[in-house]
């Protein structure tokens, strides 16, 4: 029960902050955005350190370290791909793909999953073909670049769970800590980079830059309280089981692009979601 329940608190906070992480991404660009994210899951993780505490060591820095490298490449990702959209179509597809990596890996390391298990990753490829290619007139059809980087963000994501498994156990959240700063010093200076390169974007949803600059920083608090589940999770459950429950997080992403975006779903797509949900019901029950 206490890893279903960490597990789902990884999918609404993930969910809700991929959303705000998009809508970021399309004011202030996808660097910028991950940037403002990673800065602030810091100073959260840094002011809640003392709560959680932990013990530093060679590993806790070590994979620290990596988990930042990692954390990086997703974020760019993640938000470069639901810049370009639709989210809708988008954050399911990263998510299943970012389910089978922990789960390719737990059984590599011996985890058991059931018959359910096993059924769960064809109905997870088969929400895959769904949600990311439809030929539907009424599908809103993705861009090849935004597909594209929704597998290799969901990928790079699956990696990230993978990490913070092997993470020590005594390293409470000093990992998380660590890996955030490595982010942070990773992504300020790309942003660095193209911060002359043309005029601020504004987009076409209200807010502007500076709603931009808000959006992104929401978004990373509610990603590194995401993180703080997640590790939870993998230390007291199956890694596995953690992957596919955090793959959760693209209905709360569908559900607030439907309602704030108004992006509409084709009738396979809406089959692709079930499909999903139950792809990750399937590989939890097993």
């Amino acid at each position: 029960m206490l890893t279903a329940i960490l597990g789902l608190g990884t999918a609404v906070f993930f969910g809700a902050a991929d959303f705000l992480g998009g809508l970021a991404a399309g004011r202030i660009l996808a660097i910028r955005a991950s940037a403002l994210s990673a800065l602030a899951g810091l100073i959260l993780l840094t002011v809640a350190l003392p709560i959680f505490g932990g013990t530093w060591s060679t590993g806790a820095l070590v994979w620290g370290v990596i988990a930042g490298v990692v954390a990086a490449c997703t974020v760019a990702l993640l938000y470069a791909s639901l810049a370009i959209g639709p989210m809708s179509i988008l954050a399911p597809l990263l998510a299943v793909v970012a389910a089978i990596v922990p789960v390719a890996y737990g059984l590599a390391s011996g985890e058991q999953l059931a018959l359910t298990g096993s059924a769960g990753i064809v109905v997870a490829l088969a929400a895959v073909v769904l949600v990311g290619v439809v030929p539907h007139t009424e599908a809103v059809r993705p861009l090849a670049s935004g597909i594209l980087l929704a597998i290799l963000a969901g990928a790079s994501m699956g990696t990230g769970i993978i990490v913070l498994d092997n993470t020590p156990g005594d390293s409470g959240i000093l990992t998380l800590v660590v890996g955030r700063g490595v982010a942070v010093t990773v992504l300020l200076a790309a942003a660095a980079s193209v911060a002359a390169r043309g005029p601020r974007r504004s987009g076409s949803w209200r807010g502007g830059w500076a709603g931009g600059v808000r959006l992104g920083l929401a978004g990373g608090v509610l990603a590194a309280a995401a993180d703080v589940f997640m590790l939870t999770g993998v230390r007291v459950g199956d890694v596995s089981i953690i992957g596919v429950l955090a793959a959760l997080c693209s209905p709360i992403t569908v559900v607030l692009a439907a309602l704030v975006l108004r992006e509409r779903l084709a009738p396979p797509q809406v089959v692709g979601l079930v499909l999903a949900v139950a792809a990750a019901g399937l590989f939890a029950s097993g």
